[in-house]
């Protein structure tokens, strides 16, 4: 494949266009071509006339045609081009013209010397020019320069080797019972266990234009493993160990383990008891005593009319009878037998096989299993999904379900994309001025003391709105999730509801008049709508 191309015949009688057609594929010649080529040379010709008859030169299809430009003495035209560099520096493409029909021929000398003088230094193909010079190839597009792109590196990341997921969810058995004995709720450890791992920022490298100019690649995130005690770091920085057995958790980034304090019955022989990390009671807890712990509680007896308060789950094997004055409170989920007579408050999830005469909340869902899986009496509140066998009572005890997302968290969300817009601006005027102070610094020049010190409070400063920025993200992320959970907000049953339950979605309420069984209630179009499951 060749383009066709076109040289000039200089004589005295006049100027003559020598068009020579295309080969194979090639792209014939163009007159708008033509025209720029002999302006940029100063030969004069008539536009409208000579287009007309290069075009039916092109037409024709001859091998070679001759088109009159003028009729006067043209001095004769070297060899010349047309040079374009991509606007990011990192391509040039020249376009080359042969000589009028005694005009002089350039040399790759000549040429090299025209790149230098362009500052064209950079990825110059040496090899695709002197081969040019050797069989010239006219009216096409050659690469005659290629800079070198960055390579862009990657964001640092964390692995974690335990469950950071506070959304873990009991084994369900296939007779309908609820495993609590191997929830899988707590990530127990070992001394030695390796709890994470930091995958450093690969950086990339630098790129150059044909300008020999450096050309940086895109900024990478970088991390550092963050963690409390009970946790040796390897020399690089990259492994985290435990020291000692107990139960690890993640909190905003952070890694803790903690040592799990370990009583047979919470009762009067141990007092209250309260604890910085997780707590396992291999018996009861009885009446009227409190448990309190950082981490998870874990009882492998039954909870009569006590109080627990945990900063992760709370797990009781046997169930929790509350006897009108019994608490669990949990930052995690709260997995039990039963729940009876008690107040019980989950940032995560609640799992149960039966609630009777209680106040339940939960964060995300509530789900009743098992062979009972009964609701009765008393209310039960979550963001998203509450799932149960049996709903209400036929004996008319109140109970009373609410699903859908509090609208405060709406509130709190529009606060915070608000609040990250404004930081950022504010991170983005002071960059700048740190970037030039710095510099001039780095250039030897000396700042005035109270330059020095205003440099410092605008570092200071960018630090603290990053770190308000990163935590207002996390928590926005937070509450996003929580948004997109209860947009799906529903209560299921998968057995049978009473007549008299009183049902709230969001901000609509319904009172079932008459039994149903295997339904779904949902909200649509502002009422609440039942379906079957």
């Amino acid at each position: 494949m060749r383009n066709g191309y076109f040289r000039l015949l200089c004589s005295e009688n006049g100027t003559v266009l020598k068009i020579v057609a295309p080969k194979d594929e090639g792209k014939p010649v163009s007159s708008k071509e033509v025209i720029e080529y002999l302006t940029q040379h100063g030969v004069t010709y008539d536009a409208v006339q000579l287009t007309k008859d290069i075009q039916n030169a092109v037409s024709l299809g001859a091998p070679e045609s001759a088109v009159m430009v003028n009729k006067e003495c043209t001095v004769e035209i070297s060899e010349s081009y047309k040079m374009t560099v991509s606007q990011d520096g990192m391509l040039v493409v020249a376009r080359f013209y042969p000589p009028s029909l005694r005009g002089k021929r350039m040399t790759a000398s000549d040429f090299f010397g025209d790149l230098a003088q362009k500052n064209i230094t950079f990825g110059v193909r040496r090899e695709i020019i002197e081969a040019f010079f050797k069989t010239p190839i006219y009216c096409t597009d050659v690469v005659i320069a290629k800079g070198q792109p960055p390579r862009h590196g990657q964001d640092a990341r964390i692995e974690y080797y335990f469950e950071t997921d506070i959304k873990a969810k009991p084994t369900l058995n296939s007779d309908g019972s609820v495993d609590f004995f191997n929830l899988n709720a707590i990530n127990h450890c070992s001394a030695g266990d390796v709890l994470a791992r930091l995958f450093p920022e690969d950086p990339g490298e630098y790129g150059r234009s044909v300008y020999d100019e450096k050309i940086k690649p895109r900024d990478v995130k970088r991390m550092i493993l963050r963690y409390g005690r009970n946790i040796a770091i390897s020399e690089d920085k990259q492994v985290l160990t435990a020291e000692t057995n107990g139960h690890v958790t993640l909190v905003d980034d952070k890694v803790f383990v903690s040592n799990v304090f370990e009583v047979e019955n919470v009762d009067i022989s141990t007092g209250n008891i309260e604890y910085e990390g997780s707590i396992k009671v291999n018996g009861n807890v009885c009446a009227n005593f409190s448990v309190k712990a950082k981490g998870n509680i874990e009882v492998s007896g039954i909870v009569e009319g006590a109080e627990l308060q945990a900063g992760g789950n709370i797990v009781i094997a046997r169930g929790m009878n509350g006897m009108a004055k019994g608490v669990l409170k949990a930052g995690g989920n709260i997995i039990a037998k039963f729940i009876e007579n008690s107040k019980v408050y989950a940032e995560g999830y609640v799992s149960t096989e039966s609630i009777l005469h209680s106040d339940v909340v939960a964060g995300t869902e509530i789900t009743v299993s098992g062979k009972r899986g009964f609701i009765t009496g008393g209310k039960v509140s979550a963001s998203s999904l509450v799932k149960v066998k049996t709903l209400g009572s036929a004996m008319g005890a109140d109970t009373v379900v609410e699903v859908g997302v509090d609208p405060s968290i709406k509130l709190k969300v529009q606060d915070l994309r608000k609040e990250i817009v404004e930081n950022r601006k504010e991170i983005e005027k002071i960059q700048p001025v740190i970037v030039a102070m710095t510099q001039k610094m780095a250039q030897g020049v000396a700042l005035k003391p109270e330059q020095l010190k205003t440099l410092q409070e605008m570092v200071q400063k960018e630090k603290e709105l990053q770190e308000k920025v990163d935590s207002d993200m996390r928590e926005f992320n937070n509450l996003q999730d929580m948004l997109n959970e209860c947009s799906n907000a529903r209560v299921e049953v998968t057995g049978e509801v009473f007549a008299g339950t009183k049902i709230s979605i969001s901000d609509v309420s319904m009172v079932v008049k008459n039994s149903m069984t295997y339904c779904r209630f949902v909200k649509e179009q502002g009422d609440i709508k039942m379906s079957s499951l």
